[in-house]
């Protein structure tokens, strides 16, 4: 009796140690996670200026994010203009620390541009990047000032027009070039502009008609009364799927019969998919890298963010980063054919 239960005890201590060790594994994984991030600042860059979708979605993320990091560091969102995103997302694959205290948001156009050879100056691998999430997948349109005269996808292929663009490699610059090369719309394409916002001052000074390439969800939260006032017209929806408010607008890749001119629609109309991403430089620490998504998804179901993206007619429909991880990779794995027929659909045809 006494032997069973000194064997008896020595199992239960063996048991406990063991018990102790798995649950200890993940706290002091924790605890590393919290250590590292106390008392310290993440840098949230965002590729546009001020006022526009992408700054916004970046800032209402800030303001959530924080408290589902371990150790609650202060998120500061920081705008670095430049090329559409592409300076951030060069700065990020480049330049930043690789220690998970750098975030970045830029064109979602731009995880497809290395492939397509489109935009001078990248120097990022897409593949690589340590991808976050994002906030929604959404539809992006063409939308039109009433002063324009374009209401109807037949008034864009009957009459010209002039779009603004922020950069090569922004949806405002890429969907108004596929529109002209693939349908052979008389449009002009002015670029250059900081940011979405400053397309929308020019459209109310009436120097550019509209813009192809805009977020339903940015005109929802900026230009709703607008819209719902008929002072802007929405002809036509570059997306895969209809969006839910637009049952009535078109589809562009429902206008064509043609088998690559549809393939090449499909491909570039993908990028919806990870309508406003966040990624990290590669190569982040993994526990770093699982803590910052884990407090990502979180915060796509927190009560907080959530009302507040309500409020600004935001919406939240959110992919995680791995799902961004997967997608990427599949279109990095395109056959060259279909590479070659969008890339040459991005070459503005004189």
């Amino acid at each position: 009796m006494i032997e069973r239960a000194r064997f008896v005890t020595r199992f239960g201590l063996a048991l406990y140690a063991v018990v102790s060790l798995v649950f200890a594994v993940p706290c002091a994984q924790a605890d590393a996670i919290a250590d590292f991030y106390a008392k310290k600042n993440i840098r949230l860059l965002i590729g546009f200026s001020t006022g526009g979708g992408y700054d916004l979605y970046a800032r209402v993320l800030a303001r959530h994010m924080s408290k589902h990091i371990p150790g609650n560091p202060t998120i500061l969102p920081e705008n670095m203009p430049g090329a559409g995103g592409v300076r951030v997302a060069n700065y990020l694959y480049a330049v930043a620390p690789k220690d998970g205290t750098i975030i970045g948001t830029f064109n979602r156009g731009l995880t497809m541009e290395g492939l397509l050879n489109h935009t001078p100056g990248i120097i990022y691998d897409a593949t690589k990047f340590t991808w976050l999430g994002s906030v929604t997948n959404e539809a992006t349109v063409c939308g039109f000032s009433k002063e324009s005269g374009i209401k109807t996808w037949q008034d864009m292929q009957t009459k010209s027009f002039i779009v603004g663009g922020t950069g090569t490699g922004s949806d405002n610059d890429i969907y108004p070039t596929v529109l002209k090369h693939i349908f052979g719309l008389n449009l002009k394409l002015i670029t250059g502009f900081p940011g979405s916002a400053d397309v929308d001052l020019a459209m109310a000074r009436h120097e550019v008609d509209g813009r192809c390439g805009w977020s339903w969800t940015s005109m929802m939260s900026r230009d709703k009364a607008n819209y719902e006032a008929h002072d802007i017209n929405v002809p036509v929806q570059l997306a895969l799927t209809k969006h839910p408010d637009l049952p009535d607008v078109p589809l562009v890749i429902d206008l064509t019969d043609d088998p690559k001119k549809l393939a090449v629609l499909k491909l570039i109309g993908s990028r919806q998919t990870m309508a406003r991403p966040f990624a990290m430089p590669p190569n982040i620490p993994a526990d770093r890298a699982k803590a910052l998504r884990d407090a990502f998804d979180a915060t796509m179901k927190d009560p907080d963010f959530l009302a507040e993206a309500k409020r600004l007619d935001l919406e939240v429909r959110p992919v995680s980063g791995l799902e961004l991880t997967d997608l990427i990779t599949q279109m990095a794995a395109t056959p060259k054919e279909i590479l070659d027929l969008a890339s040459a659909a991005l070459q503005d045809p004189k």
